[in-house]
């Protein structure tokens, strides 16, 4: 992208899409150093998993940490952070209740060309840089955060100075575009899909979540070598120290003892518009499914 650049910046622009995609394998990578899975060394993981954050421009520890709650509160209706607008929801009944005005609120941000366009880039360049929902507590982890600030500061301010403001600009920028969409998308679809089961906590069981609240995306090979095998995410619920390159091998064992069925790559670009669980029909559905004159 730097090389082509003087040439053509539509050029360099399009090379952004493939960049983008390898971006997500690398996200996968800190992903899998953040559970402790891709190596057997924690060390490794923890050496391996800053550099990767250079590279994706997210606070390895502090990221880490907050993805563990997740894995413990996914599904769970009565145990929703209300801050994850990619794998919480409401029930059609709470959102009935809000004032229209707070509906309005709620929805907007989670409609898809929102959610999946316009806010994506902005947490991975913006957000990510304040620990802006980091308990003070965590001191390990908000100091992630301003360390790696630091330096990622270092590393653009040395490009810029050797290479130009605007072609570093154009470069990382587009990059982190494309893969920040394609990645919330991933995460989002690996919750939110026609046939994802949500429970009370009574009734909540991690295995059971595991392979019925969390989805199997069946991707070709080529996608599924770029997004490091986290399609088969129903499997790393439930055990997230499988590596990613060992999730294959496990689903192959798992689905001869307990089937799900795959979610299609079709079926998961629909699935974004799912944002409101139905307790009585017991699946998710859009806001359009909801008649808003009903009350609860």
């Amino acid at each position: 992208m730097y090389l082509v650049f003087p040439i053509s910046i539509f050029l360099t622009m399009a090379l952004a899409v493939p960049t983008g995609a390898l971006m997500v394998r690398v996200f996968i990578v800190q992903h899998d150093c953040g559970h402790g899975s891709f190596f057997r060394s924690q060390r490794a993981n923890t050496v391996i998993g800053r550099l990767c954050s250079v590279i994706t421009l997210t606070p390895f520890a502090n990221w880490a940490r907050q993805h563990s709650q997740h894995h413990g509160n996914w599904s769970n209706l009565d145990r929703r952070s209300g801050l994850d607008i990619y794998s919480d929801c409401l029930t059609v009944r709470e959102y009935l209740a809000l004032p229209r005005w707070r509906r309005w609120r709620h929805r907007l941000p989670r409609h898809p060309l929102v959610a999946h366009l316009l806010l994506p880039p902005l947490v991975f360049l913006v957000l990510y840089r304040v620990p802006f929902d980091t308990p003070r507590r965590w001191r390990r982890e908000r100091l992630s955060v301003h360390l790696t600030n630091l330096t990622l500061a270092a590393l653009f301010g040395t490009l810029a100075l050797l290479l130009g403001w605007q072609r570093v600009l154009t470069v990382h920028v587009s990059v982190m575009v494309v893969a920040s969409i394609i990645g919330v998308w991933l995460f989002s679809v690996q919750h939110r899909f026609d046939t994802a089961q949500w429970t009370r906590c009574g009734d909540w069981d991690a295995a059971a979540a595991s392979m019925e609240a969390s989805s199997w995306l069946h991707l070709p090979r080529v996608l599924r070598w770029i997004t490091g095998n986290i399609g088969f995410h129903h499997i790393h619920h439930l055990n997230p120290r499988v590596p990613s390159y060992r999730l294959a091998a496990a689903h192959d064992a798992v689905q001869r003892i307990w089937p799900v069925k795959p979610l299609s790559l079709l079926r998961g670009l629909g699935a974004p518009w799912l944002a409101l669980w139905d307790e009585a029909s017991g699946r998710l559905v859009s806001f359009r499914e909801i008649n808003p004159c009903e009350r609860p």
